[in-house]
């Protein structure tokens, strides 16, 4: 996008990463949000969603002049939400103008037929006159101060709330709070069913404080109790729905599916990050963003304070510590290693054990979830190990996921992460299973989705993965290959501790049999085609 020249208050289009143009408007940032180092930029807030981002102006465009350009080329649901949702904006700002020019217009002509009537004739009457139009001013310039006392005010309770109760009656409104709240759209106010938390800018001297609904950014602690094995779910104090970025150097090693939406989010939140990748063309979509490339894994850990990585197995986990050039290598007192890998107990136990006695600190942090919602942020993070590097973590957790859980001593976040993809990957293959029955018995698998998604099992993963295979679309979320992994790990989780497992055995059969039609980089619903073949 070619640069412009924009202002605090303007409505843009504002391109971010890989994300198509997106209608925003310019606001003043948090106070303590710092801004980017090298090229001008400015703070974004997104319509029709909870996003909001330092944006580089050759990424932005005016909201008007490109409105029928982007309605052209984007097409989809919340895209067309957003828009609406600025369109509201707009007319409530016309409105807005409109009722205070007509409410000006009335009291000027109440004042002059008051004066008309009202004409002194005598000096007395004079001196009266001067004395009443004392006061009105004086009780106008208190009125004054109460618009501004209550305008800081609203600014720590909800946009809608604020507008209801303004206490302002008559005249134009003080220049300051002009364009001062942003709607939300529909799909917005749906997710702000569950439990919120404001998000509250910080005032300027230019901009009254603002606050608008974000999704709760929760950190749940669970430790386990001395003398006793279970595992007790205890709420953190830590509920933040603004996200100040931590002043440590993050790296991150491997931008997969799940990666590359932790790395966007990361930089999209203000952290400084260092990247690698097996394959280096990956990086270089990141480096336009802002990131840092690092030439191997050991001098990314050995710059960096913080370094996550994110990759496909144990294999991979194992040569990525311990192979050339690897984390190991780049490891001194006091770095910090957190494997965000989906692996056996015991591969992350052998990982930590290496780590720690280089005098690392260790945590592992597997996350559930897919690449939608890693674009998006909200991802649930299973950490363990060195609790004092789960604390400082917690921007880039809040960065990249929703809810963080913290569940004790290493190897239990490996397990636990397995249990959870063991019941999901069990879950698709039923799915599968019930489809193709509902096809060969002369049912309508439409109906079936529709009857499922009224009852019980009604969950977006039911609908998404239904509708993937409706439409023939497995472009992978999730790979087939990476559950069938997880499903054989939690298999083998069940043998250790002689439990059985015939419903994830079962499952697992059928993952082998649809990798064996050459399914393994599809995604997980393509499980299905393993029921037709």
């Amino acid at each position: 996008m070619a640069a412009v020249s924009l202002r605090l208050g303007d409505l843009v289009w504002g391109k971010l990463g890989r994300y198509p143009p997106w209608p925003g408007k310019i606001v003043n940032p948090p106070k303590d949000l710092k801004k980017p180092r090298g090229k001008k930029c400015f703070f974004v807030k997104f319509f029709g969603t909870e996003d909001h981002a330092w944006i580089k102006v050759e990424q932005l465009k005016p909201y008007h002049a490109h409105k029928e350009e982007m309605i052209k080329i984007n097409k989809g649901k919340r895209f067309q939400q957003a828009v609406d949702a600025v369109e509201e904006f707009l007319r409530r700002a016309k409105g807005k103008d409109q009722t205070s020019s007509h409410t000006s217009a009335d009291d000027k002509n109440r004042r002059n037929s008051s004066e008309e009537r009202s004409r002194p004739n005598s000096g007395d009457e004079k001196r009266k006159l001067s004395l009443s139009e004392g006061k009105v001013k004086k009780n106008m310039g208190e009125g004054k101060k109460r618009v501004t006392s209550g305008s800081a005010e609203r600014g720590s309770k909800c946009l809608k709330r604020a507008q209801e109760q303004s206490p302002r009656k008559r005249g134009r409104p003080p220049k300051d709070e002009k364009d001062l709240t942003i709607p939300e759209s529909s799909t917005v106010k749906g997710m702000m069913a569950g439990p919120m938390a404001a998000f509250k800018w910080q005032p300027t001297a230019s901009e009254p404080a603002v606050c608008y609904q974000a999704i709760t950014k929760k950190l749940k602690i669970c430790e386990e109790e001395t003398g006793s094995t279970s595992i007790q779910a205890a709420d953190s104090t830590a509920v933040n729905g603004s996200i100040t970025p931590t002043d440590k150097k993050i790296g991150f090693l491997g931008l997969g599916l799940m990666g590359s939406g932790i790395v966007s989010n990361l930089l999209k939140m203000g952290h400084t990050v260092t990247v690698w990748n097996r394959t280096a063309e990956k990086c270089d979509l990141f480096i336009q963003e802002g990131a840092r490339l690092g030439r191997t894994p050991a001098e990314v850990v050995s710059t960096c304070d913080i370094t996550f990585a994110c990759v496909s197995d144990p294999k991979a986990a194992k040569d990525l510590v311990l192979g050339p050039s690897g984390v190991l290598q780049g490891i001194r007192p006091g770095k910090c290693y957190v494997d965000m890998s989906t692996v056996d107990a015991d591969t992350v136990t052998e990982l930590a054990q290496v780590i720690v006695s280089r005098g690392g600190r260790f945590l592992e942090a597997p996350v559930s979830g897919n690449q939608q919602l890693s674009n998006d942020g909200m991802l649930v993070i299973l950490a363990a190990g060195d609790r004092g590097l789960y604390e400082d973590c917690s921007s880039c957790f809040q960065a990249m996921g929703k809810t963080s859980f913290f569940l004790g001593e290493v190897g239990n976040a490996a397990k636990m992460m397995l249990i959870v993809n063991m019941v999901q990957g069990s879950f698709m293959a039923t799915i599968a299973e019930g489809l193709t029955l509902a096809q060969v018995t002369g049912q309508s698998q439409q109906t079936l989705l529709d009857i499922l998604n009224q009852g019980q099992l009604a969950s977006i993963f039911l609908d998404q993965k239904c509708q993937n295979i409706l439409q023939g679309n497995f472009k992978p979320d999730f790979y087939l290959k990476y559950i069938q992994k997880d499903l054989r790990l939690a298999i083998a989780l069940g043998d250790a501790v002689n439990h059985p497992t015939p419903m994830a055995a079962a499952a697992n059969e059928v993952y082998k049999r649809a990798k064996a039609l050459d399914q393994s980089d599809n995604d997980m619903s393509a499980v299905y085609r393993a029921y037709i073949h």
